[in-house]
């Protein structure tokens, strides 16, 4: 974890195929999603709620997600959203484009450049 600066600021776009990544095995609610994210990162990820619920409604919208209401493990409701099949595709070439996207700008930063 970066100990002088914080957590990483999300660029444009990059919560969101964030979230259809930590859907990718299994179902999992909102609270999980964030852990996943975080500690996938190394907790260079900090996800707030005031960006984590208006990005998992847009997810909704656009019927890259599905939710259903189930009990958590720790016995209290939870909404529990999911990967659509539609969702699935997107992820595909969201994942796509940003490993371009990470290439290049490797390409563009190294010290041979």
């Amino acid at each position: 974890m970066s100990t002088v600066d914080g957590p990483l600021e999300f660029l444009q776009g990059t919560l969101e195929v964030l979230i259809l990544r930590s859907l990718q095995a299994a179902p999992n609610h909102a609270y999980g999603i964030a852990q996943f994210l975080e500690q996938q990162s190394g907790q260079e990820f900090v996800v707030d709620n005031g960006s984590l619920y208006p990005a998992l409604q847009r997810l909704l919208q656009r019927g890259w997600l599905a939710a259903q209401w189930r009990v958590s493990p720790n016995a209290r409701r939870a909404k529990y959203y999911r990967l659509t099949p539609l969702g699935r595709k997107q992820l595909a070439a969201e994942s796509s484009k940003w490993q371009r996207f990470v290439e290049a700008m490797s390409r563009v930063l190294s010290p041979e450049a």
